[in-house]
């Protein structure tokens, strides 16, 4: 569970609703426009969270990012914390969430074009473990949707062997159990990792936790245990970049993995000392550097 130090926005982020074709979607919206900020938007980036995530697990990188010239938009995805979604778990087939980033991107896209507050044009895509994938699915679809795509702490396939475990224990779980009870058994077992960040915002971590859809979690999870390695179709797309960000260490993919993927796809990689399988709130200020070294380039 990545652990994001605040729950509360920057002064250059908003937290609304993104209206789009298949869907209302809860986002944090952060526009350059601050003193210190270029001159003249960069681009226009949509950030995608991992399995028990949700947007606020991108922002301490809201800030450094708008400062540097480009608006990002952090998106709770279908039956995430405060975007709501159905309770079959059918509905959140991958197919079904990579249709719903393909449908934010060009909400985002349209809402750039009109207002002038960035260039128009494809978005950045970046994605983070679960996000990932669901990122990449999005762009086997329709490449062109996007002006590039960073995969952070996503692996080429399924999760680890103790991975798999941990979310079939937390699939049983649910089965058996209501939110609060799960979250409840979930902090008796791992306090220090699921409840608190040392920021006092274990309160906050808890209210998100039970605003998810146990059918999200459900077939999400599932998903993390059968995904496919698609890396040479997602190499073949090759009019598209590509970042792979990762910590030094991580233990739902292992790093030597990462390494390899990067190669196989042909992508800039990016290791940030420091940091484990959530760099995004682990280093953040060294992983929106990187962010923005990349997009410059493109």
């Amino acid at each position: 569970m990545s652990r994001p130090p605040t729950f509360t926005p920057p002064p250059c982020a908003l937290r609304r609703d993104l209206v789009t074709a298949r869907g209302t979607f809860a986002v944090l919206d952060a526009q350059p426009g601050t003193a210190t900020a270029e001159p003249t938007p960069q681009g226009t980036a949509l950030l995608l969270p991992g399995f028990t995530g949700s947007k606020e697990d991108f922002i301490a990188l809201l800030e450094p990012l708008a400062e540097a010239g480009h608006r990002v938009i952090a998106v709770d995805g279908r039956g995430q914390y405060e975007s709501v979604g159905p309770d079959a778990q059918q509905g959140y087939d991958q197919a079904e969430l990579a249709l719903d980033v393909l449908a934010q991107a060009e909400a985002v896209q349209a809402e750039a074009t009109g207002s002038g507050a960035a260039p128009g044009g494809p978005v950045h895509l970046v994605g983070h473990s679960l996000g990932g994938q669901i990122a990449r699915a999005a762009v086997l679809l329709r490449p062109d949707a996007f002006r590039t795509l960073t995969l952070i702490s996503s692996g080429p396939a399924q999760i680890s062997p103790a991975q798999r475990q941990k979310v079939k224990l937390l699939s049983d779980a649910l089965a058996l159990m209501s939110m609060d009870e799960v979250w409840q058994a979930m902090t008796a077992l791992d306090p220090p990792e699921d409840t608190d960040t040392g920021n006092g915002n274990a309160e906050d971590l808890r209210r998100r936790w039970l605003r998810h859809n146990p059918a999200q979690l459900l077939a999400t999870g599932r998903a993390l245990t059968v995904e496919p390695d698609r890396v040479d179709e997602l190499a073949a797309v090759a009019t598209l970049p590509k970042h792979v960000l990762s910590g030094e260490r991580d233990d739902t993919w292992p790093v030597p993995l990462l390494d390899a993927m990067a190669q196989r796809l042909r992508a800039h990689r990016t290791v940030i000392t420091g940091a484990e399988h959530s760099p995004n709130t682990d280093r953040p200020l060294e992983t929106a550097a990187a962010l923005v070294t990349f997009w410059n380039q493109y």
